[in-house]
């Protein structure tokens, strides 16, 4: 039992488990509409696309969630810029914006000459070193969080299905668009310092991806993944002080492995189905 709890009795690693609660509440929200909408690529490109604020944030002496935010509001008005131009598909714009901004960062890196350990820690996280304040952030982060998706649920579930319908039922769903782009950096923001920019998919697509097959209803997958995302932050913490690995890279880890297991339980569970009813889902020649 010392095994299990040991690790906990840490106040830095309960700091770490209580920052990876919330940031798991918060990609559970945003992470399920990515994946019901098909958005990782724009989430990888919106994570990556952070470096110029939290490099110029750090070059200045200032704080590193402020640049992260700025830099998310950028990729977020250009996304939905470039998103309203008929003739540049989506990706295409999406591409753009990452490497426009990922070249901007890595230029203003290359104007620091102490930048390396701040480098580290914005790809990779650094979950270890939530403080309270940063727990105080979160807090703040998940109920504005919780606030969008409950009065955007209704034109975000139309978006995600039937864009044309949402716009019949004055829906407005570019706003929505934009409301959702917005969901989507303030988790990725809230993530980056907790499993870093590189790994930050990890927490927001691996757990609603998991949840996908189980769930009756987006709600239920938001539960169900955020539950997913705080069994992986407390298993990848206990796995990563026994075995000494960078927490979150473990966490994240931890996340993907989960989403595997599930959907072989899933794939399981449907052939035991199918076996015992006698019916097999129809093919097409």
């Amino acid at each position: 039992m010392e095994w299990l709890t040991g690790p906990f009795e840490v106040t830095f690693v309960q700091r770490a488990l209580w920052g990876g609660v919330l940031v798991s509440a918060i990609c559970a929200l945003a992470g399920t509409w990515v994946v019901l909408r098909g958005m990782a690529f724009l989430g990888d490109a919106m994570s990556h696309g952070l470096l110029p604020g939290v490099a110029l944030a750090s070059l200045l002496g200032g704080n590193l969630l402020v640049g992260a935010l700025l830099s998310a509001a950028v990729m977020t008005a250009g996304v939905t810029a470039l998103g309203r131009r008929p003739r540049l598909s989506e990706d295409t714009g999406i591409g753009l914006l990452f490497v426009g901004m990922l070249s901007l960062g890595v230029i203003v890196v290359s104007r620091s000459q102490s930048f390396a350990v701040d480098l580290t820690g914005f790809l990779f996280g650094d979950v270890l070193a939530v403080r309270e304040q940063d727990l105080v952030l979160l807090g703040g982060a998940l109920l504005l969080a919780l606030a969008v998706s409950v009065l955007g649920h209704r034109a975000f579930l139309a978006l995600a299905f039937d864009p044309r319908k949402a716009r019949t039922l004055g829906l407005r769903p570019r706003l929505a668009h934009a409301v959702l782009l917005g969901l989507l950096a303030l988790a990725i923001v809230a993530s980056f310092h907790i499993v870093g920019t590189l790994l930050v998919l990890g927490l927001l697509i691996a757990p609603p991806a998991a949840a996908l097959p189980w769930a009756r209803s987006v709600r239920g997958v938001m539960v169900l993944a955020a539950l997913i995302g705080v069994t992986a932050t407390f298993g990848g913490l206990l796995l990563s002080w026994h075995l000494s690995t960078a927490a979150g890279a473990t966490v994240s880890a931890l996340a993907v492995a989960l989403f595997f297991l599930s959907h072989l339980a899933s794939g399981i569970r449907h052939r035991r189905r199918v076996h015992s009813t006698g019916i097999r889902p129809a093919t097409t020649d």
